[in-house]
C-alpha cells in the first residue's frame, strides 16, 4: 500500500506569519496534532506539534517569542509513492507521531501514526470477533502448509496470520480464525506433531 492512499490531502496548513494562538486554536478546532508550515507557493518550511505551541505560548507571552521559534525545521518526509513501510519506519526511528508527505518541496499531504494504526486494524479485523491460535512451527514451509490444511480440514476459517520472530527453527505463528470451536483443531494440530501453544474460542 503507497502513502497516497492514506494520507490526508490536502494537509490544514499555516505560514509563519501567524500566531501562536492562532495556531493552536487552528488545531484544537480542526481536532489535529500537526500543522505544516507552508510557504506561499505551498513550500514545506517545517512542522508544528501541539505540544511545542502549548509550551511555547507562555513565554510568548513575556518574551519575543514568535511562531517561526517554534518550528521543527527540516521535519523527517516521506514521498505519496512510498510504500507505508518506510513511512511507519521513519516514524518509529525518529519518535514522531506525524510525517509530511512532499513531492519535491512541494506539501501534497500528511501522514499520521492513527492513520497507520487504523489501516492495522482494518487489515488485521482486530475489531471482529475472532478466534485464536497460537503455533509453534518450523521453519520448513511444507509445515506451514501442513498447518493450515489441518486448520481447515477442520473447518477452521482463517482471517488472518501473524508470525512473531523468534530463535530459528522454533518461530511461533498466530492464526486468527472466523468464531469456532478450537478444541478439535488444536487436537488435530497436536496430532500432526504441532506445538500448539494456546487458543481461544472468541474474542
Amino acid at each position: 500500500m503507497k502513502v497516497k492512499a492514506l494520507m490526508v490531502s490536502p494537509p490544514i496548513t499555516i505560514t509563519t506569519d501567524a500566531s501562536i494562538e492562532e495556531a493552536i486554536r487552528l488545531m484544537k478546532t480542526s481536532a489535529i496534532r500537526h500543522l505544516p508550515v507552508v510557504s506561499g507557493d505551498n513550500t514545506l518550511e517545517g512542522l508544528l506539534t501541539l505540544a511545542d505551541l502549548k509550551e511555547g505560548l507562555l513565554p510568548s507571552m513575556v518574551s519575543d517569542i514568535s511562531l517561526a521559534d517554534l518550528v521543527i525545521p527540516d521535519p523527517v518526509t516521506v514521498g505519496p509513492e512510498d510504500d507505508i513501510e518506510t513511512a511507519a519506519r521513519r516514524i518509529y526511528y525518529h519518535k514522531i507521531s506525524g510525517i509530511p508527505v512532499v513531492t519535491g518541496e512541494k506539501l501534497v499531504g500528511i501522514l499520521t501514526e492513527t492513520d497507520i494504526l487504523r489501516t492495522f486494524i482494518d487489515m488485521m479485523g482486530i475489531l471482529t470477533s475472532s478466534s485464536h491460535i497460537e503455533i509453534v512451527i518450523g521453519d520448513d514451509p511444507e509445515a506451514f502448509k501442513q498447518a493450515v490444511q489441518i486448520i481447515q480440514e477442520t473447518e477452521g476459517d482463517i482471517l488472518n496470520v501473524t508470525m512473531t520472530a523468534q530463535e530459528i527453527g522454533q518461530r511461533v505463528y498466530y492464526f486468527r480464525l472466523f468464531p469456532c470451536d478450537t478444541a478439535p483443531i488444536r487436537t488435530a494440530l497436536e496430532a500432526g506433531g504441532f506445538r500448539v501453544l494456546s487458543t481461544t474460542d472468541e474474542s
